[in-house]
């Protein structure tokens, strides 16, 4: 069975973003950026995908990837409806609209979509992208957490699991 992977950047006190969802801070030293690039070539966007070289790399750990609205939307500035062209893309959202036959907006209860996404067998795991929100939702389902730790403290801003207070252990 597919694995639900929440591969996600986090400063150190917690944050995967700051407070108006920016993520510019986050130093990616060179050494951070080859072990993407050589280990999870595909959690990088298409087109930043293409301005390092890796255009056309397969995926090596994913096919599938699942996002909130708040991550996909700063897709549209880049401007790209499909951010990630080479994963098949789910944004779940109440009330996004987007008119691109390549990512799938979910309305629905985002743990059926992934249990869904789990039952396929594809041979590859489903990234979660983020937020946070998604990320408290989702996390009966999550099976791992990678962390790309920065060397920062943000102070403020969106936390890596934004819900109810839920001790899960992860082993």
């Amino acid at each position: 069975m597919r694995r639900l992977v929440y591969y996600i950047g986090v400063s150190l006190d917690g944050y995967i973003a700051g407070p108006n969802a920016e993520f510019d801070f986050y130093p990616v030293s060179d050494q951070m950026a080859a072990w993407i690039n050589a280990r999870y070539p595909e959690t990088l966007p298409t087109h930043i995908r293409k301005l390092v070289g890796l255009d056309g790399v397969p995926n090596k750990v994913f096919d599938t990837l699942v996002m909130g609205r708040g991550t996909y939307e700063p897709a549209l500035d880049v401007p790209t409806t499909s951010p990630y062209s080479h994963l098949r893309q789910y944004v779940v959202s109440s009330t996004l609209k987007i008119d691109d036959p390549t990512v799938e907006v979910e309305t629905g209860d985002p743990i059926e979509l992934v249990r869904r996404l789990k039952a396929e067998d594809t041979g590859q795991d489903i990234y979660l992208c983020g937020g946070g929100k998604l990320a408290a939702a989702l996390l009966p389902e999550i099976d791992e957490i990678i962390l790309k730790s920065y060397p920062v403290v943000a102070g403020t801003g969106i936390p890596m699991f934004s819900g109810e207070f839920r001790p899960t252990l992860f082993t």
